[in-house]
């Protein structure tokens, strides 16, 4: 089965072609470094020919509120439209555990976008949802320092590893689509402020994290419900503890 991963240099999207691979099916990586731009669709229709999946896990480039809405917005609109005039069964894409709960977080308005705009197009979709990974740890620490003092709110999350969410999207991509949504997450809920207090700690810096539930998250106020999925999500096998003991090797 002819598989295209949309952002297949990324992160993840390395990730799922091989794991495509390694199970027997031919995944194409398909990014602007390979000549497709999904925001001016040039290079779609020439990737997407003879493709039965699509798989979406691209990112925009600038996280700013505008930016993020127009890339998820022009990028979906056109992926979906290619991947119909292509005769896609199956279109695949990565969003994010509460988009549809923080609309003051720039990101989530832009990902609760793209589902919408999915689930509203011609070729039936599969939506996986997961929570934050354990690879963007520096990115929260980031989120909560403010003239060199990080404040972090003690709101679970349920955060995931890059591998287990891969291997998430690669099990959607071989599947039926459900056309809804799927969620993924970690094996265990941990406190935002002490994810990155751990991470810190076997990073050996020295730098120091302040709990304040009124801290924001990219711009929203959380708690204990907003980061972590609803009902029986699909669990990753890695634990924090276990992905922490092998930095640095």
């Amino acid at each position: 089965m002819k598989i295209v991963v949309i952002g297949g240099s990324g992160l993840i999207g390395r990730q799922v072609v091989a794991d495509l691979r390694e199970v027997g099916h031919e995944a194409a990586s398909a990014s602007p470094r390979s000549g497709v731009d999904t925001v001016t669709g040039a290079g779609l229709a020439a990737a997407l020919a003879g493709a039965q999946v699509v798989v979406d896990v691209s990112n925009s480039p600038s996280f700013a509120d505008d930016d993020v809405l127009e890339f998820f917005t022009k990028s979906t609109t056109n992926l979906t439209a290619a991947a119909a005039a292509a005769g896609v069964g199956h279109f695949v894409a990565l969003s994010v555990v509460g988009a549809d709960r923080l609309p003051d977080s720039g990101y989530m308005r832009a990902k609760w976008k793209q589902e919408q705009l999915i689930a509203s197009g011609r070729v039936p979709y599969t939506i996986v949802r997961a929570t934050q990974f354990f690879e963007f740890v520096d990115a929260i620490a980031g989120s909560g320092t403010s003239d060199g003092e990080i404040r972090l709110p003690p709101a679970k999350m349920q955060p995931i590893a890059a591998e287990d969410v891969a291997a998430a999207v690669t099990f959607a991509a071989v599947g039926k689509p459900v056309n809804g949504i799927i969620d993924v997450a970690g094996p265990e809920p941990i406190g935002m402020d002490d994810l990155v207090r751990r991470y810190f700690n076997a990073k050996h810096d020295g730098r120091r994290v302040t709990t304040d539930p009124a801290a924001r998250y990219f711009g929203a106020l959380i708690d204990d419900r907003s980061l972590r999925p609803e009902g029986k999500p699909r669990l990753g096998s890695v634990r924090y503890d276990a992905w922490l003991s092998k930095l640095g090797n």
